[in-house]
């Protein structure tokens, strides 16, 4: 091989070397995003279990006051 082929490559390996670096660099900050939106996600359905909880906890008070009152019509 002569030096310019030699320098050539070189410099094309330094290209593909700064490339992967970059690619790395996103990877990196891909999966931190990934991660808050997974950790987004899991608040949410948390967030969303709670409300039907207290739904169903303020549908059983209503249905004892409509028994109390005797307006169920069931």
């Amino acid at each position: 091989m002569t030096v310019e082929t030699e320098n050539l490559m070189l410099e094309i390996l330094k290209k593909i070397q700064n490339d992967i670096s970059s690619l790395k660099f996103d990877m990196v900050d891909l999966k931190h995003r990934v991660s808050m939106i997974e950790r987004n996600t899991a608040d949410i359905a948390t967030s969303y279990a709670g409300q039907s909880l207290r739904i169903d906890r303020l549908e059983e008070r209503l249905d004892r006051i409509e028994r109390r009152l005797e307006l169920s019509f069931h």
